[in-house]
């Protein structure tokens, strides 16, 4: 097993240590990653990012040497990793931010474990919950492997599963009983947890100062018997004779025998536990990885990470009868995305496409196989409807809850929405992602069609602007000009310089340029307007000169596209703004320097730090952002001048932030005064590497609301079964009713509250149900929205959860492989010669009872794997290689996600075995105390003994 490569702290339930939100995303350094409020030098986020990295690093190896590429990163940065990792196909800019913000999902997560089941013993091993913590840990990776192309709902299912993973190494006795290696009985169901200590057995000894590193009974060590520490939060009562957490916020700390057992810190004299415990939790978690790793295959479980090339492109199109062009429009687009880009660091990672009409809307098509996009989309044909509002945004709200972060999504339509009740929820749903960017081509047929549009594109304009896209309207004969706006959004490394709307007027605007900046384009769409350019030094160039000094200018429909010489110049550019009609801006570049944050807020208790709001910020308070901040070479090649909030929709401005830098690229911002109505982040910097000024801005609006609506949903669903979701909601500003909405992309009968009455300051509670359809496929993913609205003011704020259904797993019993024979030439000493010598391994797999084998790869070796049809209950492999490919793994997955390996080598005992954890523990519990136990262990049952005599 490799080094550690940083220390972590366990779980710490309510006592001195408090965590809190995962701040620091530094990827080969220690370093703090949740705001430390008590103290301790690591935490969970230090094991999860331990683990994280080596086995994306182990399957970035692998991915490169199945294709042919060196993995090998010029630096330690994120953003070198994925350019790296990604090979030859990334032979330009790629973002690393779609993997920042992976990697940040799964942090916080793990680390909500702490807030939203703070009381929960299962979640953390308290109270010797053993069989309910890993049922836990079963069933969230059931989840996780069932729903493996849901990225968000995955990755906040593991970082849940790693934490509750993670504490039971912390919490129990299993490294105090001698245990250097994982227990694998946690992730395998299949096999027994025994031996565990009786409810009216005594496990610990009395500690009167609280803080005895060895308390656990000589006759519990000498007898193997599992334990760990009772938690009271309310209260102080636990069973006589148990061990207690520990730690100011346990109650039951208190009571005889006192003191605790926990391994959250690195105190005096507890050093050897805790340093145990750290090794085993970050083994565990390597193990845990592995198995998801498998059941997924090497490619999904980057994608799932977020190394992937950044550009996902949507297409989301009405099909009604009047649709003719726009659909051979689309198409063409599709194709020239496709044809173009192929191989080049641009070339979508991901195609989605959903057809909508009147009433229907759907099915969705998502593929990674540009060639699969190309005849779905081949299948669209304009009939009927026509001229009635279609379901335009039921169509959107299915693409937001299914395209990944960093998604260009693009509408078709040449209707008014007949789904405009879906307004908010869409509104919610665009600002809880803070990354999916949303253009509207709405089209008109140049009069042959008489009905009224300004209402539903004004709709239109509002959405988009709230995600940072543009509202194009332009005639249908136009539609084509209008759509090479597509081909300049879909692309890597897409980032956003500013954007502004207003409702009319005169204004000059600056924006800053930096040398790093490519394929800069200025979009503005609005009608009745001039404008004029102007460089650093003066050079200018307006809307009447369409080829000047400074670019090409076009414009079709509402429409005006700028794209700058590429011998522009860095410097602070200015452009005058007038119009007696409404009108955008957007400045929009190519690079890699950009962020990713989150809006936070306090939170109090026995465990107080920083949580992410997934709804608005609290209006009256000040805004708090935790920023990670990305460079050409990763956070150290910038330097962060100034944060703020600035408003989208009218002059002001920007509301600077205090800001502390935490390292690595991460900050904690707070801003005292937050602008009125919608505003978004904005943020500039130094970039060392051209040593010229930068400036970025976020692509979504935000606003804050004095309502707070809170809601937590732990684990999957089961089809035909309800699922019970409480939900509290809360206002600052006035009392009365608030009325409550709420809605599912998968229209899954729900049932909840239609109003909760609110009192100033005090949280009303509902439930909601849910209960998805029997027969609904396992991994089907749902994206839920709960909405409230006070009458009062007609304030708002939402909630949004991501939920799985999964179907009931019985099949925890992983295939197995046995290796027949192995005929082989002597292979030449002299490795030159090595393709001229053959050799071959014969095996045989099989699931036996369980739900049979699904899938068959090549984990290691560049020989040929060939297999029987998978239909087969006995399936026969045999794999050739030349002398030069000496080790092969075969992995083979059921169709639940149970991974099975087959490892054979022909080289000298020198090669390095299979990489990946192997179980050592035996199945029916802690192993017995051998003689080779370290020297701690025995000054622990000689303490132990000593205390009892």
């Amino acid at each position: 097993m490799k080094p550690v490569l940083s220390p972590v702290i366990m779980c710490s339930a309510l006592h001195a240590l408090a965590l809190a939100l995962a701040l620091s995303l530094a990827l080969l350094q220690s370093s703090v990653a949740f705001v430390p409020i008590g103290g301790g030098e690591a935490t969970h986020v230090s094991i999860t990012r331990t683990a994280l990295l080596q086995k994306l690093k182990e399957t970035c190896q692998a991915v490169a040497d199945s294709s042919g590429y060196e993995f090998n990163p010029t630096g330690p940065s994120a953003e070198e990793l994925v350019q790296a990792c990604l090979g030859p196909t990334a032979t330009g800019e790629v973002s690393a931010g779609k993997f920042r913000a992976a990697l940040q999902e799964v942090y916080v997560q793990n680390a909500l474990v702490d807030l939203n089941f703070v009381a929960s013993a299962p979640h953390h091993f308290n109270s010797e919950a053993f069989l309910e913590g890993r049922a836990l840990i079963t069933e969230g990776m059931v989840s996780i492997k069932a729903n493996i192309q849901n990225h968000q709902a995955s990755r906040e299912m593991l970082g849940r599963v790693l934490h509750t993973l993670q504490d039971f190494y912390s919490h129990s006795n299993w490294v105090e009983l001698g245990n250097t290696e994982p227990f694998a009985n946690l992730i395998q169901p299949n096999l027994p947890i025994e031996n565990i200590a009786a409810k009216d057995t005594a496990t610990c000894r009395d500690c009167a100062s609280g803080n005895c590193p060895y308390t656990i009974l000589a006759n519990i060590l000498q007898e193997n018997k599992l334990t760990s520490g009772y938690m009271g939060i309310s209260t102080s009562k636990k069973p006589k004779g148990k061990c207690s957490h520990g730690g100011a916020g346990d109650l039951t700390s208190a009571v005889v025998p006192r003191g605790g057992i926990s391994k959250d810190e690195r105190r005096p004299g507890n050093e050897a536990l805790h340093d145990a415990a750290v090794t085993a939790a970050t083994s565990a978690s390597l193990q845990l990885l592995e198995d998801i790793r498998g059941a997924a295959g090497d490619r999904d479980f980057l994608r799932l990470m977020g190394i992937d090339r950044s550009s996902v492109v949507c297409f989301v199109i009405d099909t009604t009868g009047s649709m003719a062009r726009e659909i051979a429009t689309a198409k063409e687009r599709v194709y020239q995305i496709i044809d173009s880009k192929k191989g080049t660091q641009d070339e979508p990672s991901e195609y989605i496409l959903v057809p909508f009409n009147d009433p229907d809307f759907g099915p969705l098509t998502r593929t990674t196989d540009p060639e699969v996009m190309k005849n779905e989309i081949s299948k669209l044909t304009a009939t009927g409807g026509g001229d009635a509002p279609e379901m335009c945004l039921s169509g959107l709200q299915m693409a937001l809850t299914a395209a990944p972060a960093f998604s260009s999504i693009y509408v078709f339509t040449d209707a008014t929405a007949k789904d405009i009740a879906l307004k908010d929820t869409i509104s919610a749903l665009i600002s809880s992602t803070k990354s999916k960017v949303v253009t509207f081509f709405m089209t008109t047929s140049g009069g042959r069609k008489r009905r009224s549009v300004t209402a539903s594109f004004n709709d239109y304009s509002d959405l988009a602007l709230a995600s940072g896209g543009q509202a194009i309207h332009v005639t249908k004969g136009k539609l084509h000009e209008a759509t090479g706006i597509i081909l300049d959004t879909s692309t890597s490394a897409l980032v956003t310089v500013l954007q502004r709307s207003r409702s009319s007027g005169s204004e000059t605007f600056t924006f800053l340029l930096d040398e790093s900046l490519k394929n800069i384009t200025l979009y503005i769409t609005g009608s009745q307007m001039t404008f004029t350019i102007s460089n650093p030094a003066g050079v200018s160039q307006n809307n009447t000169q369409l080829s000047g000094g400074l670019g090409t200018i076009q414009s079709v429909g509402n429409l005006w596209r700028i794209r700058l010489d590429d011998d522009k110049q860095t410097g602070t550019w200015k452009i005058q703004m007038a119009s007696a009609q409404p009108y955008t801006l957007k400045v929009t570049g190519q690079n890699t320097i950009t962020f990713i944050y989150d809006y936070v807020q306090a939170f109090k208790g026995p465990h107080p730090g920083y949580a992410p709001i997934t709804g608005r910020p609290q209006a009256g308070r000040p805004a708090m952002l935790l920023l990670s901040v990305m460079g050409r070479k990763g956070p150290a090649s910038v330097t962060v001048g100034e944060v703020g909030l600035i408003p989208v929709s009218r002059a002001g401005p920007v509301s600077k932030g205090s800001t502390t830098d935490l390292g690595n690229g991460d900050i904690l911002v707070t801003v005292d005064a937050v602008p009125q109505g919608e505003f978004v982040v904005i943020l500039t910097g130094t970039d060392l590497v051209s040593g010229s000024q930068f400036q970025r801005q976020s692509t979504t609006q935000m606003s804050v609301s004095k309502v707070i609506v809170t809601a937590v949903a732990d684990g999957s669903v089961e089809p035909g079964q309800m699922l019970s979701i409480p939900f509290s909601v809360m206002t600052e500003g006035s009392g009365g009713p608030c009325s409550i909405n709420a809605r599912n992309d998968r229209e899954f009968p729900m049932t909840f509250p239609m109003n909760v009455p609110l009192t100033t300051g005090q949280y009303a509670n509902g439930t909601l149900t849910i209960t998805p359809p029997k027969g609904t496929p396992s991994g089907t993913d749902v994206t839920l929205t709960i909405m409230a609205k006070t009458s009062a003011s007609a304030d708002s704020n939402y909630a949004v959860l991501r939920l799985s259904v999964v179907s009931k797993i019985t099949d925890f019993v992983r295939p197995t492989c046995k290796v027949d024979r192995v005929a082989a030439d002597e292979c030449p000493t002299d490795m030159s010669l090595c393709a001229s010598f053959r050799w071959d391994i014969f095996t045989k797999l099989t699931d036996g009872n369980g739900t049979g084998i699904d899938r068959i790869t090549l984990r290691q070796g560049d020989g040929v794997l060939s297999h029987d049809a998978l239909t087969n209950l006995d399936i026969e492999a045999s794999y050739n290689a030349s002398c030069c490919s000496q080790i092969v793994e075969i992995v083979a997955v059921d169709k639940v996600g149970n991974v099975g390996t087959c490892y054979h080598s022909i080289a000298p005992p020198t090669i390095a075995p299979p990489v990946g954890p192997t179980p050592t523990v035996p199945s029916g519990g802690p192993p017995p105390l051998g003689p080779a136990r370290p020297l701690w262990v025995l000054c622990l049952l000689l303490a132990a003994w000593m205390a009892r005599s």
